[in-house]
């Protein structure tokens, strides 16, 4: 596996690949860089038998604060929509990896990082994770995969919920609402993730394969057809002037004030 500069990666001799996004300074907000990377380590693991399990975690004391949108390096010359369809092609991978995936939450999962953890098969949250679909406070809808996979995990009706109102919730009203699979202390999360992904690795690896796309597929439609949407749905916001309100407002850390145009 190549070196990167923004994802950190290890892989054990039982085959547990360990990719730790490492923008600690941002809370690992993912930069431009980090989509191009995460894009390319996907698709290399797609294809590697020799990786059994993969484990998704971030550097420092935060999972992944969702895009950085004070990125410089953002390429505004791409439409939006096609802009939105590079990053749905990653979350798209992830979700469509042969390997069994394990989001190893650490502390704030905002906006597409919530979604990375929701993208990966199980999710183990320490105490003091915290979580949000932080969209609508940025001008923006639900994107990165969480238009599909967060009804699934937790109800419509809940998901609206999370997504209008795009409080953050901890890491027990997480695990109360079925958004995580397990929370544990902070203290023994590396240890707890570490056996999940052992054992997971002794298993048959073809069999999980099949069994992993047999349950993504039982619930239609898929997440190609929402990914689409939510590109499209993301391109319209963009040419917003309440976008453009939230994104001032963010950097300039204040309120933002809506007009609805």
């Amino acid at each position: 596996m190549p070196t990167y500069e923004t994802v950190l990666t290890d892989q054990s001799d039982s085959g547990v690949f360990t990719l730790t996004l490492n923008r600690p300074w941002k809370k690992n907000a993912v930069s431009q860089q980090m989509w191009e990377e995460l894009g390319q380590i996907f698709g290399l693991l797609r294809h590697d038998s020799s990786v059994r399990v993969v484990v998704v975690t971030g550097a420092g004391d935060g999972f992944c604060s969702g895009a950085d949108l004070t990125d410089p390096a953002r390429d505004e010359r791409r439409h939006q929509l096609a802009a939105m369809r590079a990053i749905g092609d990653i979350v798209a991978t992830l979700h469509g990896l042969p390997q069994p995936t394990i989001a190893k939450v650490n502390g704030v999962a905002a906006g597409a990082g919530c979604n990375l953890a929701l993208a990966c098969d199980l999710i183990v949250a320490a105490d003091t994770a915290r979580f949000s679909e932080i969209f609508s406070k940025r001008g923006l809808s639900i994107d990165f995969g969480g238009s599909w996979s967060l009804p699934r995990l937790i109800g419509i009706h809940k998901a609206k919920e999370l997504a209008l109102f795009a409080e953050i919730i901890d890491a027990s009203e997480a695990e109360r609402l079925g958004l995580v699979n397990r929370v544990v202390p902070a203290a023994e999360l590396d240890r707890f993730v570490g056996d999940w992904a052992d054992r997971l690795s002794l298993n048959a690896p073809i069999a999980m394969a099949q069994t992993k796309s047999l349950l993504n597929r039982s619930i239609g439609p898929g997440m190609s057809e929402a990914l689409e949407a939510e590109g499209a749905a993301q391109a319209v916001n963009m040419t917003t002037a309440d976008t453009m309100e939230a994104l001032a407002a963010f950097r300039e850390k204040r309120q933002p004030a809506f007009g609805g145009s």
